[in-house]
């Protein structure tokens, strides 16, 4: 039976990286493996596409709806990104946190930036950068979920992406899959021993005395 020294409030997980390098397949695999991970499901109100499911990938709402709960305060953070809205919903990330679990989210660096102003002690933040420019637009258009339009807007956009990568906690090059994989789980295990992180520790550590 664990003892109370384990005892911890969640952390915020961030993975953000340019489209096309690998933060949503890595974010997939890190549910997959850890049961102690949870999913951040933001809203948007892009439309969906047709490999996704509501209340999975995202929850698809309306401009006023959207408009709606920026003005009430319902999202930690939110962003404009190629003409659509997102955002992370308060609530459920704050009750995972105060129950001990980990929450995974997969968002850009303007999302980022608004957790570390708003909770800096509990995140941690991963960029994945692809191993070339190259590399990116063959993975692009690959995934084939895309025009040429917009493929070369998502190239366009991911140079400034990737000026932002000194905002965050840990830089890594996703050229190989498993072994990004392996890294980034290596970096939350790590992260949730930290001794800031395990409030019971100090008096559990009294009991030994």
């Amino acid at each position: 039976m664990p003892t109370t020294a384990h005892k911890r409030r969640g952390l915020m997980f961030v993975l953000s990286s340019p489209s096309g390098a690998g933060k949503t397949t890595l974010s997939r695999r890190l549910l997959e493996m850890d049961t102690h991970l949870a999913l951040s499901i933001s809203v948007t109100t892009r439309p969906r596409r047709s490999n996704e499911m509501e209340g999975r990938d995202y929850h698809f709402i309306s401009e006023t709806r959207f408009q709606e709960m920026v003005r009430q305060n319902e999202l930690l953070e939110h962003a404009t990104v190629f003409d659509y809205h997102y955002g992370t919903p308060a609530k459920h990330v704050l009750d995972r946190l105060t129950s001990g679990t980990d929450v995974l989210f997969d968002i850009d660096w303007q999302g980022t930036r608004q957790l570390s102003r708003v909770a800096r002690e509990d995140l941690v933040s991963v960029f994945i950068l692809p191993p070339s420019m190259k590399e990116l637009e063959r993975r692009l258009r690959t995934r084939a979920q895309d025009s040429d339009e917009i493929v070369a807007r998502r190239m366009s956009k991911a140079t400034a992406e990737i000026s932002h990568w000194q905002e965050y906690d840990y830089v890594l090059v996703n050229d190989d899959l498993e072994a990004t994989t392996e890294r980034v789980m290596c970096i939350l295990q790590a992260e949730r021993m930290k001794r800031p992180r395990r409030p019971q520790l100090e008096s559990f550590i009294r009991s030994l005395k």
